[in-house]
């Protein structure tokens, strides 16, 4: 049994009991960075061992899990916050497990842009998740394809490339097109920033630095 299970994005009361209760009964912890990890796993006083698992190693480590999780050990994987697969480690595996007969169980639990989303005060009746945009090869053919879409958009990115972000997203759907950039989502400084593309991207170019992992919301075409 493959467990997949999601971490807190900021606030650690935000896990789980039924989270903390698979943690502590598997056999193994994936973990995309352990010593992230191990500081939740000490919180919550699970001594379960625990095993690095990321993109620069989950090819390689494949057919050892699977070896592993076919003799009956039970394997819970996480990443350093929220869901794994979303936007992190862990389809190559979860597709794995389900093409060798090997039961997959993904429990319910914290990802950042459910309520980045539902705070931005855009449409959510229908939406696409983007996820990171590449940063080079495809990345003008991704924001022109956004920029036609009827609904609510969202992005993932990082402090350092997001003023780069909000320009190119003004440059392709125009200044008036609404949007919420919020950031340290669930933890002390959350923050929201909502408005048009130009007054947003404004308030962004007046900071000298912007911290925290960031979700990007932005409205469809026309509304």
């Amino acid at each position: 049994m493959l467990y997949i299970v999601p971490t807190p994005i900021g606030n650690l009361s935000d896990i789980t009991l039924r989270a903390i209760e698979v943690l502590k009964e598997v056999d193994l912890i994936l973990a995309e960075d352990t010593r992230t990890s191990k500081k939740l796993l000490s919180h919550y006083k699970i001594d379960t061992p625990i095993r690095s698992y990321h993109i620069h190693n989950e090819h390689k480590i494949l057919e050892d899990i699977l070896s592993q999780l076919n003799t009956g050990v039970k394997i819970a994987l996480v990443s350093d916050a929220g869901t794994p697969g979303i936007s992190d480690p862990g389809f190559l595996l979860s597709r794995a497990c389900t093409e060798n007969s090997i039961e997959v169980c993904a429990l319910p639990g914290p990802t950042a842009f459910v309520p980045a989303l539902l705070a931005s005060g855009l449409p959510c009746d229908a939406f696409h998740f983007e996820g990171f945009l590449p940063h080079k090869k495809g990345r003008q053919t991704r924001l022109i394809y956004l920029a036609s879409l009827p609904t609510t958009f969202i992005l993932y990115e990082s402090p350092h490339r997001i003023k780069r972000c909000i320009k190119e997203l003004l440059d392709h759907c125009g200044e008036e097109r609404k949007v919420c950039v919020s950031r340290e989502i669930s933890k002390l400084h959350e923050e929201h920033i909502r408005g048009t593309l130009a007054e947003v991207y404004q308030v962004l170019e007046s900071r000298k630095t912007i911290k925290g992992e960031i979700v990007v919301c932005v409205a469809g075409q026309g509304k």
